[in-house]
């Protein structure tokens, strides 16, 4: 089994949060105000955004779906400092959730 890194994790979950973003985008181009008043919303309240000010591991995906939407976009470097908090690793390395390679702790 392989080890994946925080800025492993952190890479795929951009990726996946592109793909997510180009998907709202084409349904925005077809439906005006789908992001404003449907997409955004919905994925605010999955992001859990009032609960939790720090995101926590389900809340984490959301959030770097929105980020995505905006006009900034998400910051890599904050992707994977959250992560390394969230699985207990530390900088660099793999947290201990990350590693695939045993049975589980």
């Amino acid at each position: 089994m392989q080890i994946i890194s925080s800025q492993h994790l952190a890479e795929l979950l951009l990726g996946i949060a592109r793909t997510q973003a180009a998907m709202v985008q084409a349904l925005e181009s077809q439906t005006a105000g789908f992001r404003s008043a449907h997409a955004v919303p919905a994925l605010q309240d999955a992001a859990r955004l009032r609960e939790h000010p720090e995101p926590t591991l389900a809340d984490l995906p959301a959030r770097i779906l929105l980020a995505s939407l905006g006009r900034s976009g998400p910051d890599m470097a904050a992707i994977v400092k959250d992560l390394e908090r969230l699985l207990g690793g530390t900088p660099g390395s793999p947290g201990r959730d990350l590693d695939f390679g045993g049975p589980p702790v």
